[in-house]
């Protein structure tokens, strides 16, 4: 399936909530979600009768519009997470959450995961010295993440140092004067702050 690049403050507005896809601008008063806060379209203020299967499918496409994945990466991220020890759907969000993108997102080294993804495909970061620019890497416990030493002198970067907010998951390690993190522990479902029911997801993908 095909990568989603139309606009995509719709998709906030599909899911009536915002999926901070844009980054700052989520943040302030131009957020569409909080001009139009309902679905876009010829029909999208009409109301509309929500079956079961319909609020299993919209909490799917939630989480696929976060983390920015298809639906064949669902899929197999579903499979993997329930061959997994413990709760299928906790598991399914921390796989989602250990991806390469995800976590330089949570380093605050990217003010979206769109951008985070663009940054890594580009080539800007290393895991444990070795350049990977694959966005769906997934990591492991005591991985270091680094901006890669060509990248650091950038403009981009010197304005991530400037402006970084210090706040970090406590799973990530941030060394800012390195422009390093390492994954100190695995997410557990607290430290995952999107608002998902993800046993609904289980229930759509278990008929």
């Amino acid at each position: 399936m095909a990568r989603y690049t139309g606009p995509v403050c719709r998709l906030c507005r599909r899911e009536g909530m915002k999926l901070y896809l844009k980054g700052d601008k989520c943040y302030t008063d131009k957020c569409p979600v909080a001009k139009r806060a309902y679905a876009p379209g010829q029909h999208g203020q009409s109301r509309k009768k929500v079956t079961e299967y319909g609020m299993q499918l919209r909490e799917k496409q939630k989480v696929r519009r976060f983390y920015g994945i298809s639906e064949s990466q669902m899929n197999k991220y579903f499979l993997k997470a329930d061959k997994m020890r413990g709760i299928t759907g906790e598991n399914l969000l921390r796989l989602l959450e250990l991806r390469l993108d995800n976590v330089v997102y949570r380093m605050g080294f990217a003010s979206s995961r769109a951008e985070a993804r663009q940054l890594v495909t580009h080539g800007h970061f290393q895991v444990n010295g070795a350049k990977v620019d694959i966005p769906s890497v997934l990591l492991s416990l005591n991985d270091v993440i680094a901006v890669k030493e060509r990248s650091r002198g950038s403009e981009k970067f010197k304005s991530i140092i400037e402006n970084h907010s210090g706040n970090t998951v406590k799973w990530v390690d941030v060394d800012l004067e390195q422009l390093r993190g390492s994954i100190v522990a695995e997410p557990t479902r607290e430290d995952i702050d999107i608002p998902i029911e993800e046993h609904l997801i289980v229930e759509l993908y278990s008929k």
